[in-house]
């Protein structure tokens, strides 16, 4: 089998995420954490995914802090899985990918799930702003690399 290139050394904070947190089952099975899930089965059931293949993504995104293994509650002998500091971080990064697939992957009135705020009922925007709080789009935005890596 092919190994994976690894970007843990590149200085693009993009490609290093994209190695950490890059397939679409890790990504997936952060978004059932999100949503309230923490057994092995519950993932499972949820996704459909080979058990062996969640296994692993469980075993890489536990290793990688994304999620720690915790004793249930309830005494009992199963394992969960919950989101870490970490993991939660990645809550601005699933509203972005799911904004993308509203915008582009759905019809004009198809159907879809909604994400919104549990007190209020409002739908949940991510917008990007300067550190000043100004909008801004791609446009405007440049990537500098540092200085050691110009020629």
């Amino acid at each position: 089998m092919v190994r994976r290139k690894s970007f843990s050394g590149d200085y693009c904070p993009s490609a290093r995420s994209l190695d950490v947190i890059g397939d679409w089952w890790s990504l997936l099975i952060v978004r059932d954490a999100f949503d309230g899930l923490t057994r092995f089965g519950e993932f499972q059931k949820s996704l459909g995914i080979a058990k062996n293949i969640l296994s692993q993504r469980l075993r890489t995104l536990v290793e990688r802090g994304i999620l720690a293994p915790v004793a249930p509650a309830d005494g009992g002998a199963h394992q969960e899985y919950h989101l870490t500091d970490k993991g939660r971080d990645l809550f601005p990064v699933m509203v972005a990918l799911r904004q993308w697939g509203e915008r582009y992957l759905f019809a004009p009135g198809e159907v879809h799930s909604a994400l919104i705020d549990r007190e209020t009922g409002q739908p949940i925007r991510l917008d990007i702003r300067t550190q000043d709080g100004k909008p801004i789009g791609p446009e405007r935005a440049l990537i500098v690399p540092p200085p050691e890596a110009k020629d």
